[in-house]
């Protein structure tokens, strides 16, 4: 079974949700590790491209390149 995951914003959708710290990197992570089946307890892989999208709009501040990442 194929699903999506979906950006819920407001934290009002219904079911399992998950957190994922608004960075490209950690998303990228978050999918080589295949962490948001095992968090969401579903078999299967799913779409990030909604989620992926999302994060991209986000506005960012300017990091340093010697600043650790936060994933």
């Amino acid at each position: 079974m194929d699903g999506e995951l979906l950006p819920d914003v407001r934290r009002r959708l219904p079911g399992r949700g998950a957190h994922l710290h608004p960075d490209l990197a950690c998303l990228d992570l978050a999918e080589r590790r295949r962490a948001f089946p095992r968090a969401l307890r579903v078999p299967g892989p799913l779409g990030c491209e909604r989620v992926r999208a999302y994060v991209q709009e986000i506005p960012r501040p300017e990091r340093d390149e010697d600043e650790p990442g936060r994933c």
